[in-house]
C-alpha cells in the first residue's frame, strides 16, 4: 500500500454528490486522524451515474480551498473519472485506500448497481486500491452525519489496521437514519434481493409536448436476516463486501456441464 514519506497512509476521498456536499466533508473529518487526506470529487452532483466515464469531451481539474490541511480538487467528470484522474494526475501513484461518500441516501441492495458513490469505490478496487463506499439513509442536504462519521471512523481504522487485507477489497457501508446511541452495532451482510417497482408518470409541458418522470417504490423480496436491508431496518450499520467480477459462477458450472458445443 502506498504511504507518504512520513509513512502516513494516503487516503483518497471522492463522492457523487459533489465536492460541496455535507456528506463528503463529514467523511473527510472522519478520515483525517488516520492519514494524509486528498479529495478529488465532482464539481456538481453526479448521483445515479453508475460506472460512467467521460470519453466524448475534455475533463477539467481545479484545485480548491477546502478544510485546512486537506489538498482538494474539483473535477468536471463523473465519480469514476475522479478516481482515475486522482491516481494519474494528482497523486501520481496509488493511495493506501480510497473512500467514497458519505452519500446522501441509501445505497443498499440493488442501489449498488446505479450508485456513483459505489462505482467510484469499485473503480479503486479494480485498480488494486482497497476501498469503502459510505452512505447514510437520509436524502436531506441537512442530514445529521454524526452517527455516520462515528462509524465511518471505526471502519476506516479497522481497514487500515488489517495488514492482510485483499488489494481488491470493496465494502458497501450503509448507516441507518437514527441517533448514534440507537445504532446497535455493525453487521457484515449480504446484498438483499430487492428492487424498485417502477413506473413513468406521463405529463405535458407548457408547449403541449409529453415528458416522463420516473417514480416507484422500493420492494424487498429477501426476508432473511443476514441482508443489508434487514440490518438497516433493525438499526445496524450494514457492511457488504462487493466485487467487480459479475460472473455467476454457479450458473457457469451448470452451463459448462449441460451445454455441449
Amino acid at each position: 500500500m502506498a504511504k507518504t514519506k512520513s509513512d502516513k497512509p494516503v487516503i483518497l476521498i471522492t463522492n457523487d454528490d459533489g465536492i460541496n456536499a455535507p456528506g463528503i466533508r463529514a467523511l473527510v473529518e472522519a478520515a483525517m486522524p488516520f492519514g494524509k487526506v486528498v479529495v478529488v470529487a465532482p464539481d456538481k452532483p453526479q448521483s445515479g451515474m453508475g460506472h460512467a466515464i467521460t470519453i466524448g469531451e475534455h475533463l477539467r481539474l481545479n484545485k480548491v480551498q477546502y478544510i485546512d490541511g486537506v489538498e482538494a480538487y474539483s473535477c468536471s467528470g463523473t465519480p469514476v473519472d475522479c478516481v482515475k484522474l486522482a491516481v494519474d494526475k494528482v497523486l501520481h501513484r496509488k493511495p493506501t485506500i480510497c473512500l467514497s461518500g458519505i452519500n446522501h441516501g441509501a445505497n443498499h441492495s440493488i442501489n449498488v448497481i446505479y450508485s456513483g458513490t459505489m462505482s467510484a469505490a469499485l473503480e479503486a478496487s479494480i485498480e488494486s486500491i482497497p476501498s469503502i463506499g459510505f452512505s447514510l439513509l437520509d436524502l436531506s442536504v441537512e442530514a445529521d452525519f454524526t452517527a455516520a462519521k462515528h462509524f465511518a471512523a471505526i471502519i476506516i481504522q479497522k481497514l487500515l489496521a488489517d495488514k492482510s487485507v485483499d488489494k481488491h477489497l470493496c465494502l458497501n457501508v450503509n448507516i441507518p437514519k437514527v441517533a448514534t446511541e440507537l445504532i446497535k452495532g455493525i453487521k457484515i451482510c449480504k446484498q438483499a434481493y430487492a428492487k424498485y417497482e417502477e413506473k413513468f408518470v406521463e405529463r405535458t409541458d407548457p408547449h403541449g409536448k409529453k415528458y416522463y418522470w420516473l417514480t416507484g417504490a422500493f420492494v424487498n423480496f429477501d426476508k432473511s436476516k443476514d441482508t443489508d436491508v434487514w440490518a438497516l431496518k433493525n438499526n445496524y450499520v450494514s457492511v457488504v463486501p462487493v466485487q467487480f467480477d459479475l460472473t455467476n459462477h454457479v450458473i457457469k458450472e451448470k452451463l459448462s456441464k449441460k451445454w455441449k458445443w
